[in-house]
């Protein structure tokens, strides 16, 4: 099972058609990001002062149905770690009854911020930063 954050929408957060505007979407889903990372013991000073700051390359967000004000959404993310200098993000947005309302894939690295070039083995830095780096997914080290 994947860690979650339940979000209420706030009527703010609405567009003019009363949506949950897309720009909401990116923010809860960075909130939910930055959740994970601190459940799993991971510091942004400590991240920074390591040398590396996460960055996002890309990021689709996929609806699916349309949330409201004062709509429950309970808000996934998993992170998926292959070979290479990028890693995924995967989060949905679910109802409170279960219903699918939109999912958000993000492909991120981590920024050498001295090189200004990405990190060539992310898992290797996420894993050494975090003091549970199985929520990140990842095998802790023997």
């Amino acid at each position: 099972m994947s860690f979650q954050v339940r979000i209420s929408v706030r009527v703010y957060e609405l567009d003019l058609n009363g949506h949950l505007g897309g720009a909401a979407y990116i923010h809860y889903a960075d909130h939910v990001r930055w959740q994970l990372c601190r459940a799993a013991g991971v510091s942004f000073d400590e991240l920074r002062a390591s040398g590396v700051g996460p960055i996002n390359l890309e990021t689709t967000v996929r609806y699916h149905r349309e949330l409201r004000a004062d709509d429950e959404v309970d808000i996934s993310c998993t992170f998926v770690f292959g070979e290479g200098k990028t890693f995924r993000v995967q989060q949905q947005f679910r109802r409170s009854d279960g219903t699918l309302a939109a999912e958000v894939i993000s492909v991120g690295g981590l920024l050498d911020l001295k090189d200004r070039k990405l990190v060539p083995d992310p898992a290797s830095h996420w894993r050494a930063v975090a003091r549970s780096p199985e929520l990140l997914g990842l095998r802790t080290e023997s």
